[in-house]
């Protein structure tokens, strides 16, 4: 946070990432940074720092998403609102790109999702000790671990909210020690744009990879994909290097994903 003041008053300059602020690791991790003056957002980091420092005692958020504090009640019920949804007849969809899921509660948290209809696709790079399409248990819920030259190190949260999209990203894992015993933030995406990107040029392509990707199995292992021709391969790690500013998803027959789990024309 940069506070400078301007004209009669003070402004905050807030950078919130997924990832370390490493001249060595900036180099191989993936990540996603946000950068914002919003006024509440400001508010929490400020209320944070003077949390940690020493200066406050205050601990409540009003956007921020903060562990050991709100980050795990706060993750859980978003989920069990996409439940809700699904009990009551309407499409239910969540999205989650992590490095690793070994939270027993949060486990079980999804497979319960699963089985109340919630479409569940899980993007875990390294970790995972849930089990997909166990039949009755997690026939909903899609595993895939993308491995590449880079480490796949940003977290996103997207929540499908019943036509209402919410998306989230931070730096915290669905581990105990994330959620319980660090200091970490998610923080919300709120500008229709912003979401709109990470929905259908990030995470549409990464369920397209398959070049890269692993498809977790019933019993645990992974099976790796392979494209079914050389001119219909997808390889998101080579897609975000060559296009960053290139084409649109649809001009490389990476068209976002459908309204079955979207919004039809958002």
């Amino acid at each position: 946070m940069v506070v400078r003041k301007e004209g009669d008053g003070i402004r905050r300059y807030l950078h919130l990432g997924t990832g370390n602020y490493n001249a060595v690791t900036s180099l191989i991790y993936e990540d996603i940074g946000l950068f914002t003056c919003d006024e509440v957002i400001a508010s929490d980091v400020t209320d944070l720092f003077n949390h940690l420092t020493g200066y406050s005692t205050k601990h409540e958020f009003k956007k921020l998403l903060i562990a050991p504090f709100n980050l795990r009640t706060g993750l859980e019920q978003l989920v069990r609102r996409e439940i809700e949804h699904a009990r009551s007849g309407q499409k239910a969809y969540l999205i989650f790109k992590v490095n690793a899921i070994v939270d027993r509660r949060f486990i079980e948290l999804l497979y319960e999702a699963s089985q109340a209809g919630v479409k569940v696709d899980l993007l875990v790079h390294s970790m995972c000790c849930l089990k997909p399409g166990v039949k009755g248990v997690s026939d909903n819920i899609n595993v895939v671990s993308i491995v590449g030259r880079f480490l796949e190190h940003s977290r996103v949260y997207y929540f499908r909210n019943g036509g209402k999209e919410e998306l989230y990203t931070g730096s915290a894992d669905l581990m105990t020690r994330n959620l319980d015993h660090r200091v970490e933030v998610v923080f919300p995406v709120e500008r229709a744009e912003h979401v709109r990107y990470l929905r259908d040029k990030m995470l549409a392509t990464y369920l397209k990879d398959n070049s890269r990707a692993r498809v977790m199995q019933e019993d645990g292992t992974y099976a790796r994909l392979k494209p079914p021709a050389e001119d219909k391969a997808v390889d998101v790690q080579e897609f975000f290097m060559n296009n960053y500013r290139g084409k649109h998803p649809e001009e490389l027959h990476l068209h976002p994903i459908h309204s079955d789990r979207f919004i039809a024309g958002s």
